[in-house]
């Protein structure tokens, strides 16, 4: 629907001025203001809580199943004839790499090697069950591994047994925390750290785990830390200890680890070694230690046989503590494991609720650690070969458990003669690929200030330690968050010819402006934090004007500053009131503010703070091209000066012939209003003289 605006003399910005009463009439399509009156609101915390109950009331008994056990839904769906057979083997080649995955990672943790099968034995089991994801393979992991070490080694030496309780309790505390988020639909708090935070994160953790490892290829103890230089520093002091057989069976079985994965996944038909690589280096090790009996490679030692006992984790004074590892580790679980957990699901057709697939996390961590479990998160590596190996249902989680209890209660005799440079070759291999050096250069090339992010984070961690590494990574995160959020991207909009399209000046530099006019396009929400900014280029635009690219009335000033609020989501009570001020500065200077594409909740809170009737209904438009017809007719009326019309050619012509003169200048345009007629030199409210 379109009305005819044909407005009389303006006299606030010139006094005594008048239309031409030839002007053109501006066809325009009206805009909707909404009813203030009305108490009710689509938005409102009430509708919001009604819009739940209602969602609830009709909720199906299978849908509360589904909501409590994720695993009813591909349970009732299950193809045992398709997926059976696919889910066994996917299971069991997963199980045979976790197998020893867990006991090195245990050892990174600073705990003995049983309690990284423990840690992969219950975990599954419920992750199973309360979990969404179908292909997520659940256990120790390297990263996780680290961070437990280097926040326990700082509170109690790890031969103590408080050492053990207390990774135990902080199994305990991650499980509540992503429980906590998870009921609460808290984990959109993470996204604010980006990817480039976590990319230098697992970089420079990756490198200080790698050398964290050497002292088991070196024959030589090194200082236990999460700094690079102490490491490095206390692998030069000992290098009078070194010792070639542990080094040489380590660059071997690494060797060997590497070539395996590097053939698992450049070859479809050998990616079975890449899950096969974990297994073939325990056990090659352990042959050559049981024939040539080496004294100076030193072996895993005895592993107690048999399934966990159920226990109350033991420690809680020291809880506090504990809370910013666990706070960390939590975050790890939702960047890397849910992040994976989606990606997943997507490839392979079906949803998954990010919040409910934290709270299967953390009910996992919580019933793993009351069977002697230390934190377990989602594995990038296991889940790859999971979906790899066709894994189609949760079922292969719980062929992984099955196969875990077998190693417990049958084969941990068999572990005692596994080398120790065997478990740090696994350990070395599988943390060579969170090295990101890619995703740097991708950055480099991309964002200057994504790389800086990435550099920044990566170097201290590096140089100062792992928490202090993620506290000033994603502080400078949030920091640039802030200052894009606070400094949001202002374009000035020009007519691109022929068109009634208005897009940025700079991206397109045929566009043209006219005479009088400022266009401008807010590209954010507006609030407190960026209202100054705002109203500062906005004077900074009314001054600043481009006169080469303007058509139009030849005017010696700014009489209209349109703003287009398309991109505005949301404005707050200082900006409303900021939008004020600035009304009655600009009405001071005889300038007048049009507003065009606002949406809804945005002219809501306009109308109801009084905004809309201060600058006047009619200044507001559904489109920018609509705003600009309007302004420019009254910018027109200041240059025209009404012509008397001359009645002695008006009488020559018949009734019939200005019919026809009108319906052509009308057709003309609405086909160039429209954007139809493509003729640079025409404009709908100006003669070609003016244009």
């Amino acid at each position: 629907m379109e009305i005819t605006y044909a407005s009389p003399s303006y006299t606030d910005f010139a006094a005594g001025s008048s239309m031409p009463t030839s002007a053109r009439p501006v066809r325009i399509i009206p805009l909707q203001h909404p009813d203030t009156t009305s108490s009710s609101s689509s938005s409102s915390p009430w509708a919001a809580l009604s819009k739940w109950k209602s969602k609830v009331q009709s909720m199906t008994w299978v849908e509360w199943l589904a909501l409590f056990l994720p695993c009813s839904r591909w349970i009732r769906t299950y193809k045992w004839r398709e997926y059976l057979q696919v889910d066994l083997m996917s299971g069991i080649t997963v199980g045979v790499m976790l197998v020893p995955q867990a006991m090195s990672y245990a050892k990174l943790a600073g705990l003995e090697p049983i309690y990284g099968l423990y840690s992969g034995f219950i975990p599954l089991f419920v992750y199973a069950i309360f979990g969404s994801s179908r292909q997520l393979a659940v256990g120790p992991v390297a990263l996780v591994s680290l961070l437990v070490s280097n926040v326990l080694t700082s509170i109690v030496d790890s031969s103590d047994a408080l050492y053990t309780e207390l990774a135990i309790l902080l199994a305990f505390m991650v499980g509540v925390m992503e429980c906590i988020l998870g009921l609460l639909r808290l984990g959109w708090i993470i996204r604010f750290i980006s990817h480039s935070v976590i990319s230098g994160f697992t970089t420079a953790s990756a490198i200080v785990i790698a050398l964290s490892q050497a002292k088991y290829f070196l024959g030589y103890d090194i200082e236990r830390s999460s700094k690079i230089v102490p490491l490095i520093k206390s692998i030069i002091a000992g290098a009078d200890g070194f010792s070639w057989p542990p080094f040489v069976m380590g660059s071997v079985i690494l060797a060997i680890l590497l070539t395996m994965k590097h053939l698992g996944k450049t070859r479809k038909y050998l990616r079975f070694l890449r899950a096969a690589g974990p297994l073939t280096a325990v056990l090659s090790g352990t042959i050559f230690v049981k024939i040539f009996n080496p004294s100076s490679i030193s072996l895993v030692g005895d592993i107690p046989q048999g399934l966990p006992s159920f226990s109350i984790p033991k420690a809680f004074g020291y809880a506090t503590s504990l809370i910013p590892t666990a706070l960390l580790i939590t975050g790890v679980a939702i960047l890397e494991s849910v992040g994976i957990a989606k990606a997943l699901a997507a490839k392979n057709g079906y949803e998954l609720d990010s919040n409910q697939e934290l709270f299967g996390l953390g009910v996992a961590n919580i019933f793993g650690s009351f069977f002697s479990a230390y934190p377990t998160t989602g594995s990038f590596s296991r889940s790859a070969v999971n979906h790899e190996s066709g894994a189609k249902t949760g079922l292969s989680g719980l062929v992984m458990g099955i196969v875990m209890a077998c190693a417990l209660l049958f084969m941990t005799p068999l572990f005692e003669y596994i080398p120790q440079c065997a478990l740090a070759a696994i350990v070395i291999s599988a943390v060579i690929g969170l090295v990101d050096y890619d995703e740097a250069i991708f950055l480099w090339g991309v964002d200057k200030k994504d790389f800086l992010l990435w550099t920044i984070t990566a170097t201290t961690t590096l140089f100062l330690g792992i928490e202090i590494g993620v506290l000033i990574g994603v502080g400078v995160s949030l920091a640039f968050v802030i200052h894009e959020s606070a400094n949001p991207h202002i374009a000035v909009l020009g007519r691109l010819p022929g068109t009634t399209v208005y897009r940025n000046i700079q991206q397109y530099p045929e566009a043209y402006t006219y005479n009088g006019i400022v266009i401008v396009r807010i590209d954010a929400p507006i609030y407190f934090a960026n209202i100054s900014y705002i109203k500062d280029r906005l004077r900074e635009y009314e001054v600043e004007v481009d006169r080469s690219t303007s058509r139009g009335p030849e005017v010696e000033r700014i009489y209209f500053v349109i703003i287009e609020m398309a991109p505005v989501t949301y404005i707050d009570s200082s900006a409303v009131q900021a939008l004020k001020d600035l009304h009655q500065e600009y009405k001071l200077r005889d300038i007048q503010i049009a507003i065009s594409n606002l949406n809804g909740e945005v002219l809501k809170t306009l109308s109801s703070a009084g905004v809309v009737d201060l600058i006047g209904k009619e200044w507001y438009f559904v489109r920018v091209h609509d705003a600009v017809q309007v302004c420019l007719q009254r910018v027109q009326s200041l240059k025209e000066t009404p012509k008397a019309a001359d009645p002695s050619s008006e009488e020559r012509l018949s009734s019939f012939q200005r019919l026809l003169r009108q319906q052509a200048e009308d057709s003309s345009v609405s086909e160039l209003e429209s954007g139809t007629q493509i003729n640079p030199q025409l404009e709908p409210l100006l003669s070609r003289k003016s244009s």
